[in-house]
């Protein structure tokens, strides 16, 4: 089944399903099935076309979500680009943005690069 072009795996509880579309998370896929009405308990593949029809229109009507979402973050991070600020200096040099140290950790921003200390002397070259 297909909800705002992403595929929901059928086997999950609807409230697990609907988190696979980004922008929606645990709390607002409880949230959009009180306002459907829709049992959050149901699996996905036994909605029906009408409860499908109805999550959809309430998901296009009042929320911002996949490639819109995608949009307005990126957008917000070329802003903090172009007027220098230092978050936007921290997505462009590819950091952390949020605070974490550097030193120990960030290896998921900086790449696995992992430079270990030499002794110090340079190897003699052989004649």
């Amino acid at each position: 089944m297909r909800i705002s072009g992403v595929n929901i795996p059928d086997e999950k509880k609807i409230g697990i399903s609907l988190s696979y579309i980004y922008g929606v998370g645990a709390f607002l896929a409880d949230k959009i099935l009180k306002e459907t009405k829709i049992d959050s308990g149901k699996k996905a593949k036994d909605l029906t076309p009408d409860e499908v029809n109805k999550i959809q229109s309430l998901l296009d009507k009042n929320y911002k979500i996949e490639g819109e979402l995608r949009q307005i973050v990126r957008q917000n991070i070329g802003r903090l680009r172009d007027i220098k600020s230092y978050r936007g200096t921290r997505h462009t040099r590819r950091l952390p943005v949020k605070g974490q140290r550097t030193k120990s950790n960030s290896r998921t921003v900086r790449g696995n690069v992992r430079k270990t200390a030499g002794s110090g002397k340079r190897k003699v070259e052989l004649k």
